[in-house]
């Protein structure tokens, strides 16, 4: 198991680097986070980056790329806080349309960047369940999702519903009648939530035998927690390296205040969790490009243990720049905003080391 990045990977990530840098500085993604992701930078970067469909064959229309690619995007993406709907598009919407009959106009569309999507896979808390039924031999969906990404804003949502027979995935256009996509409150305004509710909505079916839908959910989520991971690791790295370069900018008593002996410790607490967490994503991120068995421990691993880095260090680099760490001029806030609503995106921390425990037989 190879667990370094390749030279390919490492000029991907230098280019990424060079267009999220160029195209979303810091003072224009602070600026517009009322205003949702920008739709030309988007198809840009689907277009000539091609990082919507980066692990898709090339017959396929993707770019023929490994996993360990769509890691450094995922880093990069981290690094920088870009509100782009990668995360949904991408690793959520593709991996559940393509090669499925019937949805290659809307698979291209998602390629190049024309249209988004979003996987609505998590039921409300004592709210009514997403169900699916035939009526007159067409599928139509009732119920509620919660906490969808980019929920508000995607072209094409694809809904894992109730059948009889068990779990199904239905696709659902935007402006399908009786649907209702409400936007949620959250911590991070970078990446937005929607609740969606469904009366009566037409739906197309994607997947409608049960084991395949929970089959291919699972697939489609143990990747989504190492990609996480990889943006935590991305967002933890950058907030490390803020807090470094405000200590040695900042003058107190007469030097710089990265001489005392309080901030250095900081620092390098926060250099050794990163590196620790670098471990853990490079070991699942391996697993995942090698089709390794052990790949649900080290999704479960890494997502466990870049979640918390992220958050710890954050927080450790607010405390470092004192109270411009909560200023909207700063990215700090931004950069814990991120870890503190990450954390809880895809499981609960309690729901991670009990899924590590199980997979350990413990």
């Amino acid at each position: 198991m190879r667990l370094t990045p390749e030279a390919d990977a490492e000029e991907l990530r230098a280019v990424v680097a060079a267009f999220l840098d160029r195209q979303l500085p810091i003072g224009i993604r602070v600026r517009d986070l009322d205003r949702g992701w920008n739709a030309d930078v988007w198809r840009r970067f689907a277009r000539e980056v091609g990082a919507a469909a980066l692990d898709l064959p090339e017959a396929m229309g993707g770019s023929g790329a490994t996993f360990r690619e769509v890691s450094v995007v995922a880093e990069e993406l981290g690094r920088t806080l870009a509100p782009l709907p990668w995360l949904a598009t991408s690793v959520f919407g593709l991996p559940a349309l393509h090669g499925r009959p019937g949805f290659d106009a809307t698979v291209e569309a998602l390629i190049c960047g024309e249209r988004t999507a979003a996987l609505a896979y998590l039921d409300p808390r004592g709210g009514p369940a997403a169900a699916a039924a035939l009526d007159a031999g067409s599928w139509v969906l009732t119920g509620e999702k919660q906490h969808v990404i980019d929920g508000a804003t995607a072209d094409v949502l694809l809904v894992v519903a109730q059948t009889a027979d068990g779990p199904g995935l239905f696709m659902v256009e935007q402006a399908a009648a009786g649907l209702n996509r409400a936007p949620l409150q959250v911590m991070d305004q970078t990446r937005p939530l929607a609740r969606l509710t469904f009366d009566r909505v037409a739906a197309r079916s994607v997947v409608t035998e049960p084991a395949e839908t929970e089959a291919l959910l699972d697939r489609i989520l143990t990747r989504a927690r190492v990609v996480l991971a990889c943006e935590q690791l991305g967002g933890a790295e950058e907030a490390m390296w803020m807090a470094v370069r405000h200590a040695c900018d900042r003058i107190q008593f007469g030097q710089p205040i990265a001489t005392f002996q309080a901030i250095k410790h900081r620092c390098a607490d926060m250099a050794v969790r990163v590196e620790a967490a670098r471990s853990a994503a490079l070991w699942a991120v391996a697993s995942v490009a090698d089709d390794h068995p052990d790949t649900p421990l080290a999704a479960a691993a890494a997502s466990t243990v870049c979640a918390e880095t992220y958050r710890w260090v954050s927080a450790e680099t607010i405390q470092v720049h004192g109270g411009i760490g909560f200023t909207w001029e700063y990215a700090a806030h931004l950069h814990f905003r991120r870890a503190a609503a990450g954390a809880v995106l895809l499981d609960e921390p309690s729901g991670a080391h009990d899924r590590i425990l199980d997979l350990l037989g413990i």
